[in-house]
C-alpha cells in the first residue's frame, strides 16, 4: 500500500513519489562515489604511514615529508628550505647472478623508479595487494633466472606491510606492463598480466638502508 495525499490528484502523487525516488537514487550513487574516494585516501595514508615505519634517515622522513606538501596534506616550505634537503636514492641489491635490483624507499622513489628509472622490459615487483615497495630488477633485456627473480620476490616482501609473515605473494610483471592508477596518489598502479610467486622475506639478503651497496647474498 503506498498512502497518496488526498491534496494532489494520482498523477501528482505519482510525481512526487518518482521524483524522491529519483533523489534517492542519486543520493545513493553520491555516497558510492563518496565512499570510493575515501577508501582510496584511507589506502594512501596507510601507504605513508608503511613508509613512515621504514624510513631509516631524514633525507628519507624528509621525502614523505615533501610527498605530504605536494599532495596538499601539510603545509609547504618554502623554495629555500626545500633545496637544503638531500635527496636520497633507491635502494640497489645484486643478485647472485649479478643481476642489479632496486627497491623504491617510499611512494615517490616507487613512482620514479617504476616510471622514469626503469625500463620497459625490466622486470616489476611488487607483494600482493598490500602497500610495499615496488622493486625493480635491471635486466638491460635479457632474461633474469629463476634465483634472480626469487631474490627480488624476497626483497619485495621484505619491504612490504606484510613483513613477519611467511609465504608472501608478490606479483612478477614487465614494466610495460604497470600503469598509473587514473587520478591516483603517487605510487599507485594498476596491472593485468602477470603471474605470482610465493615466497618468505628473509633479512638476510636485505641491504642496511645506511649502506645502500652491500652485495645481497
Amino acid at each position: 500500500d503506498i498512502p497518496l495525499s488526498p491534496l494532489h490528484s494520482a498523477q501528482q502523487n505519482a510525481a512526487k513519489f518518482y521524483k524522491d525516488y529519483s533523489r534517492m537514487k542519486n543520493a545513493e550513487k553520491e555516497l558510492k562515489h563518496q565512499l570510493e574516494i575515501g577508501a582510496t585516501e584511507l589506502s594512501y595514508l596507510e601507504s605513508v604511514l608503511e613508509e613512515l615505519t621504514r624510513a631509516q634517515t631524514e633525507a628519507e622522513l624528509e621525502e614523505v615529508r615533501r610527498e605530504l606538501q605536494d599532495g596538499g596534506y601539510l603545509k609547504k616550505e618554502s623554495d629555500k628550505k626545500r633545496m637544503k634537503a638531500a635527496k636520497s636514492a633507491p635502494m640497489r641489491f645484486e643478485s647472485t647472478d649479478s643481476f642489479p635490483i632496486y627497491v623504491g624507499r617510499n611512494n615517490r622513489q616507487n613512482e620514479e623508479l617504476t616510471f622514469k628509472l626503469a625500463r620497459k622490459d625490466d622486470i616489476w615487483l611488487h607483494a600482493q595487494k598490500v602497500h610495499g615497495s615496488h622493486v625493480i630488477i635491471s635486466c638491460g633485456g635479457v632474461q633474469p633466472p629463476d634465483d634472480t627473480v626469487t631474490q627480488a620476490a624476497q626483497l619485495a616482501a621484505y619491504y612490504a606491510e606484510s613483513t613477519g609473515g611467511q609465504n608472501i605473494p608478490v606479483d612478477v610483471t614487465s614494466v610495460k606492463q604497470v600503469k598509473k592508477t587514473p587520478a591516483g596518489k603517487p605510487g599507485m598502479v594498476i596491472y593485468h598480466t602477470y603471474k605470482t610467486v610465493i615466497v618468505n622475506p628473509y633479512p638476510d639478503i636485505v641491504v642496511d638502508p645506511l649502506n645502500a651497496e652491500r652485495t645481497a647474498q
